[in-house]
């Protein structure tokens, strides 16, 4: 029915307020499963360094005439190995007005909205940066220091496609790519075999939410332990039996979805050198101009307790 004639109706009306909620709805992800899973230690240096060691293979010849002399066994040296520190710096600069006006879904200053919001960044950089295939960087006055991240540190334990390269696992250089395949309950079963075999004890797998699609089609003997309720349709990998050991699935979006990780998480650490740190810097005119900032790297224990499936399909 028609509106009667002369009717002021809101389309007429001057003056209206606005009807802006005061929350913001923040659908970013911020989680970083990876970084917040591992060990800290602190840094004292931009090259962090620790000692590996390996134990000597078991022997059938380890049986000795009674009364006889003792031979010294050989010795192995422990091998150091480091990585250098990153720097991480995010900044943010604000108006002196854009900082005292009043805007909705703030509860505090608009510099100290968005400096949160930096800093939850930066930790989602720090697990990018850990999951990448980079070499470390000693740096100089004109380049920037960087660490290896796993790419470069994983040689033992992996499945590559045709061509791929290992790294030769100290972090001084990635690895190189291989054809594309399709990952694949076999090529997880034999990595995780492997990884047994060098002495691990993997307790979780890394991966991208394409690469998790894949591993809930895994059938076999290897099975999924899931609870749920009468009447729901449970299609959650959350924990996998194998021979080799009992992992947690871990879908991880700063992950590079062309790696497939499992990894003894106790095996890995962040070291960290400058904690994150809120930091004014100098004030140059009408403005608030502060930075996050914080130096870490990522520790590698022992590469022989993880293992890698790379070049796989991500399409």
């Amino acid at each position: 029915m028609a509106q009667p004639a002369h009717t002021y109706d809101t389309y007429d009306t001057k003056g209206i307020r606005e009807d802006l909620s005061n929350v913001i709805y923040d659908v970013s992800p911020e989680e970083t499963p990876l970084l917040s899973a591992i060990a800290k230690v602190k840094a004292t240096n931009t090259l962090h360094e620790w000692q590996v060691s390996t134990l000597r293979s078991a022997v059938i010849t380890n049986h000795h005439i009674e009364g006889s002399n003792t031979s010294a066994a050989q010795i192995t040296p422990t091998t150091r190995v480091g990585n250098y520190s990153q720097i991480f710096k995010n900044s943010i600069i604000t108006s002196g007005t854009n900082d005292v006006v009043e805007a909705a879904g703030r509860t505090n200053s608009e510099m100290s909205y968005n400096i949160l919001r930096e800093a939850i960044t930066q930790k989602l950089d720090q697990e990018k940066t850990i999951f990448d295939n980079v070499a470390r960087v000693a740096g100089n006055a004109t380049t920037a220091r960087k660490m290896a991240g796993l790419g470069a540190w994983v040689t033992t334990n992996t499945s590559k496609g045709t061509n791929g390269t290992d790294p030769t696992g100290d972090g001084t250089n990635a690895r190189g790519a291989g054809t594309a395949r399709a990952f694949s309950q076999a090529l997880f079963d034999t990595v995780m075999q492997k990884v047994w075999v060098s002495g691990g004890k993997p307790d979780s797998v890394y991966l991208s939410a394409f690469q998790m699609n894949k591993a809930l089609g895994f059938t076999g003997n290897n099975n999924q332990r899931q609870t749920g309720n009468v009447g729901t349709v449970n299609n959650n990998l959350a924990i996998y039996l194998t021979p080799w050991g009992q992992v947690s699935w871990q879908p991880c979006r700063e992950n590079r979805s062309q790696d497939v990780w499992i990894i003894e998480q106790d095996k890995l650490a962040l070291a960290t050198l400058r904690p994150m740190k809120n930091e004014a810097l100098a004030k140059t005119g009408d403005n608030e101009h502060r930075q996050i900032v914080s130096e870490c790297t990522l520790v590698v224990r022992s590469e022989t307790a993880l293992g890698l499936i790379a070049d796989c399909t991500t399409s």
